[in-house]
């Protein structure tokens, strides 16, 4: 298993199939449905989620892991045969996850490092972002002061778009008023999203679903990521190694 062990948070929406296959440890945040709390929730699948949200008349709520969910999963990567973890999380001003981890990695200093790196971006962007960072772990028997680099400077780089089917959600969650809810859905609304220096912004509002999503394909195409042979984010650098005089 590789010496650096990369560790991230269920927002980063990797599946356990992945990350179990590149060994990616997973701290869920916690969920409650009405009364269904987090002990049963963290047990069901993303369309499980969905469905139970479906059935339900209750505005599911999200809150942070506790420190010692962080400090959990650091050590059982040390008791693995890590000599170091990585920690990415969603971006600290959405959530108290990252201040969590920070906690959870002060617990256990003294058995093994542990540094906490905010993405600054939440879902998929925060999940490709551990995924290629786990390629470098696998090369690393230390964790350089130009990785951490590599690690931070990337996470200003990510960029999340979404598209909305509904603006309820966002009324329920109290991100908007009632009458912006009800007359964007007159006025059949699709708004898109964006993650910005790690907040949730409003960055267009197509009239249908149709264009709001052929918004979303033109958005790949300009970032480049849709052209044939794009690999995504190169992992971090090998640290320089110097022989000692003999």
């Amino acid at each position: 298993m590789a010496p650096i062990r990369v560790v991230t948070d269920s927002a980063a929406d990797i599946g356990p199939a992945i990350a179990e296959k590149h060994g990616i440890g997973i701290v869920p945040l916690d969920v409650r449905l009405g009364e269904i709390g987090p002990e049963v929730t963290r047990t069901w699948s993303s369309e499980e989620f969905w469905q139970q949200c479906a059935n339900s008349s209750a505005f599911p709520e999200t809150s942070a892991p506790s420190p010692g969910a962080f400090s959990a999963a650091f050590s059982a990567a040390a008791d693995d045969g890590a000599t170091g973890v990585v920690c990415v999380t969603l971006s600290s001003k959405l959530s108290a996850t990252y201040q969590a981890a920070l906690a959870g990695a002060e617990d256990v200093k003294d058995r093994l490092p542990v540094r906490v790196v905010d993405s600054l971006t939440v879902t998929m962007g925060e999940g490709i972002f551990g995924r290629h960072g786990r390629r470098g772990g696998r090369r690393r028997s230390g964790i350089s002061t130009r990785s951490l680099h590599w690690w931070k400077e990337r996470a200003t780089k990510v960029q999340v778009y979404g598209s909305l089917d509904t603006l309820d959600n966002l009324r329920y969650g109290g991100r908007i008023g009632k009458a912006k809810a009800f007359f964007g859905s007159l006025l059949s609304i699709k708004p898109i999203i964006e993650v910005r220096d790690g907040v949730v912004e409003a960055e267009s509002q197509p009239r249908t679903r149709t264009r709001s999503l052929e918004h979303l394909a033109s958005k790949v195409i300009e970032a480049g990521e849709g052209r044939p042979g794009c690999r995504g984010p190169t992992p971090p650098p090998r640290p320089t190694r110097t022989r000692s005089p003999t």
